[in-house]
């Protein structure tokens, strides 16, 4: 077994909620976060596998299609690839918020379908996450959890395991603790 880590998408690898981009609804809108390709390219040489776990309510709520997301993520994956870097997978769902699917975080289902399609052990796993949701998701999934960045601004505060200013931040920390 490996072990993985799971980012969520928006607010650890692009921005959202900018003067620049509300939300990610075509590739255009995608613009990466300071240090996320070298971030994840460390990640990759760190022998982790390398998912992205992102709940994407705009398609059930109508912003946008399923084939316009697969472009905004090949954008993402192709923008990866400059920095050497790569995504093992990508987990989404696709439902209204509130829709009551078994996927949305912080259902733990998109981490555990992930884990299992390709033999990570969670245990030995992290979620990296800028909001609660992420959080609690990768506890029920029992990964170990790390919040990124100020956006956590849920009335249900969940202590992550480790708190880092941004993925450059975190990548930093799983390098040196490798060397140390």
């Amino acid at each position: 077994m490996t072990h993985g880590m799971f980012l969520d998408r928006d607010g650890v690898i692009n921005e959202v909620l900018t003067d620049r981009v509300k939300f990610v609804n075509k590739p255009g809108d995608l613009f990466f976060l300071e240090g996320v390709g070298p971030a994840i390219k460390q990640f990759n040489d760190l022998g982790f596998k390398v998912f992205v776990i992102t709940n994407q309510g705009g398609i059930g709520l109508g912003y946008m299609t399923s084939a316009q997301l697969e472009h905004i993520h090949k954008a993402m994956v192709d923008r990866l690839a400059q920095f050497g870097a790569h995504i093992d997978d990508i987990a989404l769902c696709p439902h209204k918020p509130h829709a009551g699917c078994a996927c949305r975080k912080p259902k733990p289902k998109m981490i555990e379908d992930l884990a299992e399609r390709h033999n990570v052990d969670l245990s030995k796993s992290w979620m990296v996450g800028d909001r609660d949701v992420d959080i609690q998701a990768g506890k029920k999934a029992g990964t170990g959890t790390i919040l990124v960045g100020d956006r956590n601004d849920s009335k249900d505060k969940v202590e992550a395991d480790l708190s880092f200013p941004d993925l450059a931040a975190v990548a930093e920390w799983f390098a040196a603790e490798q060397h140390s």
